[in-house]
């Protein structure tokens, strides 16, 4: 029996409208700006845990003990 061709117009708008939705979501997704913000949010949030602190107290040292090095090689 073949399919009335309302019936199919009906299922290509609604699987275009799906398509549609679908294509919106992944561009908000994708988006660099929303990508930027996440990702700050997430280096923010670390950092103010007690391992993000000793993260960037141990960076900190290190900076400080590579430069003394630098001044000291100078020095020589």
């Amino acid at each position: 029996m073949p399919r009335d061709p309302r019936q199919i117009q009906l299922e290509i708008d609604a699987a275009r409208e799906s398509l549609a939705a679908t294509l919106d979501q992944l561009v908000y997704r994708s988006s660099p700006q929303r990508l930027k913000s996440q990702g700050q949010a997430a280096v923010q949030q670390f950092l103010q845990t007690p391992v993000g602190m000793a993260a960037v107290g141990a960076v900190g040292l290190l900076m400080t003990l590579v430069l003394v090095q630098k001044v000291r090689h100078r020095n020589d």
